[in-house]
């Protein structure tokens, strides 16, 4: 995800997204499995404010989608952000095991600052620094056998 829905919109970035989400949500009316579209959507619904209506959307990509890591990752940051944290950590411990890599953006990503100081997070922190352990050793023996 990543859109910050604390940064304040001038009126004509707020008019301009709002005409954009209107447009995306007649498409998706068409179209309701439109991934790409729905994914826009659930982004500029969090960049307005609109964290409900993303955290719908990502509840829908989720469905379609159940084992894409990009999904359940900014399902997590959704569900951060209307303050769901133990379940978002469960979705980002989901994400990781079905292969979300995009460590440094997990650790910056401002949809999870609050997620960073619950104590859940240290069980991500540890599926982190295990998967880190993993790639390390896997590099060090394909470099031994090539």
């Amino acid at each position: 995800m990543g859109k910050n829905p604390e940064r304040k919109l001038n009126r004509r970035q707020a008019r301009d997204l709002d005409i954009e989400i209107g447009f995306l949500e007649g498409v998706v009316r068409r179209d309701p499995e439109f991934i790409e579209a729905l994914q826009v959507l659930g982004d500029d619904y969090t960049e307005r404010g609109r964290l409900a209506d993303s955290l719908k959307v990502d509840e829908r990509l989720r469905e379609l989608r159940p084992q894409d890591p990009n999904v359940l990752f900014n399902y997590a940051c959704s569900l951060a952000l209307s303050g769901s944290l133990e379940e978002a950590t469960s979705e980002l411990e989901r994400a990781l095991d079905l292969g979300y890599r995009d460590f440094r953006w997990l650790q910056r990503d401002p949809d999870l600052a609050d997620l960073r100081k619950h104590p859940s997070y240290r069980r991500v922190k540890a599926k982190i620094k295990a998967l880190k352990g993993d790639a390390t050793a896997k590099t060090a023996e394909e470099t031994e056998n090539p």
